[in-house]
């Protein structure tokens, strides 16, 4: 299927690395031009010259801190001037989950929940804020957030609630912008292989006494097709709702986990 993105423009941020780092090579290959941008220079330009190199488009970067209004200000301002204009928008900064064990409740701090808050709701809040003026103007436009199915389970108190309020913000989002050729999703992921998978199946393998196949398996086990999803097999569904052939998804989840839990969701 022709996505019809070809020529388009999008901004990723959390571009530089794992899920945010497929979905850019993704929309690259689909023929768009693109910015990505995340907190650190170093990663930044090895990302985009290696997609760059691998797709052959135009790709570009910037430095933000999405947990700051000038700064994704900036952000917004280089990346128009790099581009011409922002069709897409995808979200994807956030703070690291599934790390470590998440805290129990008495050991939840304020600054941990509003460090983690500021980069992932208010983050994404402020980027869909600085495009949606450009997207308007041009009539047309996606804003596609990254979330995760934490929001439909429990075991992370704090990681539940900024994912739960993704959700929110893009139905209110989504209801806003719709008629203004706007349409805003959210795309949850489960586990997921990224270039960081293989030393936390090492660090498990330690923790638990077993081998890494092992562990990978346990992981496998957690879904219905029983396979770690990667980071591109995400970047394939935030390629699909980026283009013009998504009018008919707004406001919605897609879940993206491989069929996790056996919770029914209608």
């Amino acid at each position: 299927m022709d996505l019809d993105l070809l020529g388009k423009t999008a901004v990723i941020t959390g571009g530089s690395m794992g899920i945010g780092k497929a979905i850019a090579k993704q929309l690259a290959f689909e023929g768009m031009d693109i910015v990505i941008a995340a907190r650190t220079l170093g990663t930044l330009e090895l990302a985009a010259d290696e997609i760059s190199k691998e797709t052959g488009a135009k790709v570009s970067y910037v430095i933000v801190d999405t947990g700051d209004d000038l700064s994704v200000r900036e952000m917004v301002r280089k990346s128009l001037d790099l581009l011409g204009r922002v069709d897409v928008l995808v979200n994807c900064a956030a703070m690291p989950g599934g790390m470590s064990a998440p805290p129990e409740l008495e050991n939840i701090t304020n600054d941990q929940f509003w460090s983690d808050m500021n980069i992932k709701v208010l983050g994404y809040l402020r980027c869909a804020k600085e495009v949606s003026p450009i997207m308007k103007q041009n009539g047309w436009g996606r804003i596609i957030n990254i979330s995760g199915l934490a929001a439909r389970q429990s075991g992370n108190t704090v990681g539940s609630m900024r994912n739960v309020a993704v959700v929110a913000m893009t139905k209110n989002l989504a209801d806003e912008l719709g008629p203004f050729g706007i349409n805003v999703t959210v795309v949850h992921p489960g586990a997921t292989r990224t270039e960081k998978t293989p030393a936390n199946l090492a660090r498990q393998s330690k923790n638990l006494g077993i081998t890494i196949d092992e562990v990978e398996q346990r992981m496998a086990e957690s879904n219905s097709v029983k396979k770690i999803i990667s980071a591109d097999e995400i970047a394939y569904i935030v390629a699909f709702l980026a283009s013009p052939k998504s009018v008919a998804i707004n406001g919605d989840v897609i879940a993206a986990g491989g069929g996790t839990s056996r919770d029914i969701h209608y």
